[in-house]
């Protein structure tokens, strides 16, 4: 599926049918210095049956999707300890790891009890120690735990590892008969459940900041409306029903509005709906078309694309509407805005003079540089980590769509297993813990 921006540029129609760049912005295409060399050593297990998951296994390749750590193969170690007991630095050293993580499950009264210990090779010293309990289902939520509390302990940043992600599959059985499906599933593609089936097409799915609640648009009633619907009871409702364009739902920090896309006026503009009165607000008055918002943090400031310059660039207004400020400048194409949780990086899907290849980008917005995170050609729909570490978007793989990962320092690229079909739509869940 197209970026919905181009998409948009069709369905305005159909429906219908019914500045110069500073000199301070630089684009850069090279990724970043090496990542932290980090051994995750298998854990020791006591039971006499074979565990569903092996969390050191999820652990390091947490660590890696972050960009920061580069885990050792476990071929290469000379040694598998699972307890600090255990632990022969020289060997850790020996292989250039700068941290090793040991562990050991045990099982408690029909419970696992893990204890996990991560060290700095250099000093000999403990980083973090501590333990977790839980079930044999809950292996990989454990696993992303201690990916968390290691990786927040290490950087000073709050681990993203136990979010979860939504997306949109489409699987095709016939040329008049497409199945869509609206998945949850954790941030790397594992355990995925069905929220929603339809006939139509269900796009531009986004959870709340309370992480309970999502909003998407579905075509169930053969024409685009938005829906907010509970994700652990399924309780539906439809919130709009406005002629022709009903479209990009996008959550107020605080969950109390949404702010989306109608062309009940005859344009596409953006509006914000505060969804306990139901009262509605024009943010947006523009014969361009205004699409894809997308709040600031303060929840009085919007972000959006805009094609009011005459072509698709990234616009920022208040909620009261008012002059909209460029700020994008860099390349042809800038559409799809997310920020970082700091409101540092803006990160975006991009076009560069003279290419005709859609990538994910990020912008610095102090510096104005634009860094290119991607080496695939159709890109769209990029969701980033509320930490701002990982960003996950949809393109094209071996003429399917599918999923990828790419860390923001663009030493991670890598797709994510998800179901049959195309997969796209990807929408990061904010903090769950």
């Amino acid at each position: 599926m197209i970026n919905f921006f181009r998409g948009l540029l069709v369905v305005v129609c159909c429906l219908a049918g019914m500045a110069v760049a500073d000199e301070k912005n630089i684009l850069v295409t090279s990724g970043s210095d090496r990542a932290t060399p980090i051994a995750v050593v298998p854990f020791g297990w006591q039971g006499g049956t074979v565990l569903p998951d092996d969390m050191a296994e999820i652990i390091g390749n947490d660590l890696r999707n972050s960009g920061y750590y580069a885990p050792i193969p476990k071929q290469n170690m000379i040694s598998q300890p699972t307890q600090a007991s255990e632990v022969i630095f020289r060997d850790w050293k020996a292989l250039g790891a700068q941290y090793v993580m040991v562990g050991n499950i045990v099982p408690a009264g029909g419970r696992l009890q893990v204890q996990y210990a991560l060290f700095n090779v250099a000093t000999e010293q403990p980083v973090l120690t501590g333990s977790v309990s839980g079930t044999a289902e809950q292996l990989r939520d454990m696993a992303h735990y201690i990916s968390d509390q290691s990786f927040e302990k290490l950087t000073g940043i709050k681990g993203a590892f136990s979010t979860r992600l939504l997306y949109v599959t489409a699987e095709r059985s016939s040329a008049t008969n497409t199945r869509y499906t609206l998945q949850r599933s954790d941030y790397d593609g594992a355990r995925a459940v069905t929220l929603l089936q339809s006939r139509e097409p269900i796009l531009s799915p986004r959870f709340a900041p309370d992480g309970k609640r999502i909003a998407y648009v579905s075509f169930e009633q053969k024409r685009p409306r938005i829906f907010v619907q509970n994700i652990d009871t399924g309780r539906r409702e439809q919130i709009t029903n406005f002629e022709g364009l009903n479209g990009a739902p996008a959550w107020s920090p605080d969950g109390s509005k949404l702010a989306f896309v109608l062309s009940k006026d005859g344009n596409a503009e953006i509006y914000v709906m505060d969804l306990a009165s139901r009262g509605l607000t024009r943010v947006t008055n523009n014969p361009a078309i205004d699409t894809e918002p997308f709040w600031g943090k303060d929840g009085n400031t919007i972000y959006f694309t805009s094609d009011r310059g005459g072509k698709p660039q990234i616009y920022k207004t208040t909620v009261g509407g008012g002059n909209a400020e460029r700020v994008t400048f860099i390349g042809n194409y800038n559409a799809s805005p997310k920020l970082s949780a700091d409101e540092k990086t803006l990160v975006m899907i991009h076009r560069q003079d003279g290419f005709t290849n859609f990538r994910v980008a990020a912008q610095d917005l102090q510096r104005g540089t634009v860094k290119i995170l991607t080496d695939t050609n159709l890109d769209e729909s990029a969701t980033v980590a509320p930490n701002g570490t990982m960003v996950i978007y949809a393109t094209r793989q071996q003429g399917r769509g599918v999923l990828m990962l790419v860390s923001i320092n663009g030493r991670v690229r890598l797709p994510l297993p998800t179901a049959q079909g195309e997969v796209r739509e990807p929408s990061w869940s904010p903090y769950l813990n």
